[in-house]
């Protein structure tokens, strides 16, 4: 027994040894503090900073910095980066990328130029130990992003220019790193500025010519096997990682510019995202953020007031700077005050890139201990400072916003939204299932309903359990995307039949059909079934052939009848292509008259997605074909049609989907038929 309490006491002699003892503690530390620190409105975030603080080697000494830990906290920092890149709206940081830019500048400028004189002239420090110093005003690291892709603000116009502005100031700064380092050995000349350009040049290429490709060739090769995605995208980031350190800058660089790289290539509502975003929130952030608090030493301020005086200067600088920089952005471009807090709160959290810089200027011999302890006690504030100004900040966006698309929600009714999904072919369900859940709106509270109908004969019965059978992993499709997904089977004298009787039942607003197989048809594109389900459905349905993994496309072509901003369904279709292009980070071209370009922009700009679309003027339909110039195999061409009766209805509309599926065979296409009638949950739609 003596030698049982000998051993215990051994396992939990501090700091602890034990691995499995370690992990143990560190996942009960990721679960309980931040449900602790909720109850007192402090940010997740926070408690696992101070936990950090509590059980690191400058704490209770719990435990103690290993390769472990540092593995772990390293994957966690390139994950944040990681899903800062994927996040991006690449439509909007196209649309925006001058205003990214001129952020970077300006979080990059003002820092350096407050900073340099403080350090210089009141510190009394060097050239060289002053303007590294003050660089290290200028980084920032995105702490508190997953506090904004928590609350769903991912997509505000403010987290794109800061989240553009990060890769520019954190890739100025590590350069200025470089060159401070080689200045300090004398070997600033001609040769070190012709490496550095020509390995960020090929890392650059590698990046953004090379992987995409890869990723392209990979996804369509083993488009089922889901699980060889998520590795597969985990070894790219760390490949860019480690190219970015061999280029000559951070890792951190590198992680940031693989999520740009396959930012189109991973949907934000897909399943592979949402593996994504669990994975790393669940374990390697947190792992990360206790990590930073282990660096912590709060003993640094009873060191001496050199120390406190350093400390409390640096805080300082380090958040007027950055919230100077937000001020300016804000005044520029005219955002509100709320998307200037946001700004701020994100970029005035300094980690990852100021540690790099202060450390490697310690260890180099430019900076001093009062730097290095002044620096870590910044951190901490910083952090703390980040997370309540951006948790604030967001959760005054989503008030705004929800004020200014409350029209919009009321006219698409987004919160009683129905998907029906009628199948004939289990084969080709699971491109038109990732249709469906990425153009679902995440609040509607009703599943995505997929149907087949099975004859009604002697064999009904068993072909009813035959079809729950292999409808059943769709279920779990859905389960990876957090999307509730519903199988109803029924029995019914013909397909047709039970699909409207379904619909109707169910009152689904919109039903995605596959492409009608080509056999029997003449003129038409779907012959008595679909006529028959357009005849007696009246509500939204897309008629989808997908030659294609949704992600490999490049654009959305749409081809818009006159009087096509009358029909009920309008502002329906639009909204769900423009949500698709934002998804995808792909951008529409829109074919139609002026009148519906006019109805397009008004609604365009109320959904806030006007920076994914472009409108070309379109009126000659008897010439339909033309089209054709401006389609590439990698296009998405979406024809919108109409019922007879329909206020955009023409006849030419009539043979244009068999014309789709004779010039445009390789093409991945759509034909839309709007709502005709009126909703009678819903108002009319502009």
């Amino acid at each position: 027994m003596t030698v049982f309490f000998e051993h215990l006491m051994h396992e939990f002699e501090l700091p602890l040894a034990n691995p499995i003892l370690i992990f143990s503690l560190i996942l009960f530390i990721i679960l309980l503090s931040p449900i602790l620190l909720r109850r007192l409105n402090i940010p997740g975030i926070i408690g696992l900073i101070i936990a950090g603080v509590l059980i690191g080697p400058h704490g209770f000494d719990i435990l103690e910095k290993n390769s472990a830990i540092d593995l772990f906290s390293t994957i966690g920092l390139l994950y944040i980066m990681f899903i800062a890149g994927l996040d991006l709206d690449m439509n909007d940081f196209k649309a925006n990328r001058n205003k990214s830019v001129m952020f970077g500048f300006f979080t990059f400028i003002f820092p350096l130029a407050i900073g340099f004189p403080v350090c210089y002239y009141l510190l009394g420090y060097d050239f060289n130990a002053s303007f590294l110093t003050a660089s290290m005003f200028a980084t920032h690291t995105l702490v508190a992003y997953p506090i904004v892709s928590k609350l769903g603000v991912s997509k505000n116009q403010a987290v794109a220019i800061t989240v553009g502005g990060t890769i520019l100031t954190d890739t100025a700064v590590l350069i200025i790193l470089a060159v401070i380092m080689e200045n300090s050995r004398g070997d600033l000349n001609q040769e070190f500025w012709i490496r550095l350009g020509v390995s960020l040049t090929v890392f650059s290429a590698i990046m953004f010519l090379v992987i995409p490709k890869i990723a392209k060739w990979f996804f369509r090769k083993l488009e089922s096997e889901k699980h060889s995605h998520y590795i597969f995208v985990l070894s790219m980031v760390f490949l860019a990682a480690f190219l970015a350190e061999i280029a000559g800058v951070e890792p951190i660089i590198g992680a940031f510019v693989a999520g740009l790289a396959l930012n189109k290539l991973i949907p934000h509502s897909s399943a592979l995202m949402n593996r994504i975003e669990f994975i790393g929130n669940s374990l390697f952030i947190p792992f990360f953020l206790i990590s930073v608090g282990m660096i912590v030493d709060l003993s640094v301020i009873l060191s001496g007031p050199t120390a406190i005086i350093v400390a409390i200067t640096l805080s300082i600088v380090a958040l007027f700077g950055k919230w100077f920089a937000a001020l300016i952005t804000q005044l520029v471009f005219k955002y509100t005050n709320a998307q200037r807090k946001l700004i701020f709160g994100l970029s005035s959290a300094h980690a990852a890139a100021t540690l790099a810089v202060i450390l490697v200027g310690y260890k180099a011999g430019i900076l001093d201990e009062n730097i290095l302890n002044g620096t870590i006690i910044l951190i901490l504030i910083t952090c703390i400072v980040a997370s309540f100004a951006t948790e604030k900040a967001a959760k005054q966006i989503i008030i705004e916003s929800e004020d200014d698309t409350e029209v919009l929600k009321k006219g698409n009714g987004a919160d009683s939204e129905h998907i029906l999904l009628p199948i004939a072919n289990v084969s080709n369900i699971e491109k038109l299932m990732e249709f469906a859940i990425l153009i679902k709106d995440k609040k509607s509270i009703n599943p995505v309903s997929i149907l087949s109908v099975v004859a009604n004969n002697q064999e009904a019965e068993l072909n009813i359990l035959k079809a729950r059978n292999e409808l059943e992993k769709f279920v779990k499709q859905g389960s990876a995307a957090e999307t509730n997904v519903n199988i109803i089977t029924t029995i019914d004298h013909n397909a047709a039949s039970g699909i409207t009787r379904i619909s109707k039942e169910i009152m689904a607003d919109i039903i995605v059909m596959g492409w009608p197989q080509r056999s029997g048809f003449i003129d038409k594109l779907v012959g008595e079934k679909v006529d028959s389900i357009l005849n007696n459905i009246s509500k939204t349905i897309f008629i989808c052939y997908l030659e294609k993994p949704l992600v490999l496309h490049k654009n959305i072509i749409i081809a818009a009848p006159p009087l096509a901003e009358h029909e009920n369904g309008f502002s329906l279709w639009l909204t769900k292509m423009l949500k698709l292009a934002q998804e995808l980070s792909i951008p529409v071209q829109l074919h139609c008259n002026k009148a519906t370009q006019y109805a397009v922009e008004r609604l365009s700009k109320k959904a806030k997605m006007s920076d994914v679309i472009t409108i070309k003027s379109f009126t000659d339909w008897e010439d339909f074909l033309v089209l054709a110039r401006d389609i590439q195999p990698d296009d998405l061409f979406v024809l919108v049609s109409a019922r007879r009766g329909a206020p955009s209805y023409m006849g030419v509309l009539e043979n244009l989907p068999s014309k789709l599926e004779k010039h445009f065979a390789d093409n991945s296409r759509f034909v839309i038929y709007p709502q005709q009638y009126e909703n009678f949950s819903s108002t009319k739609n502009w």
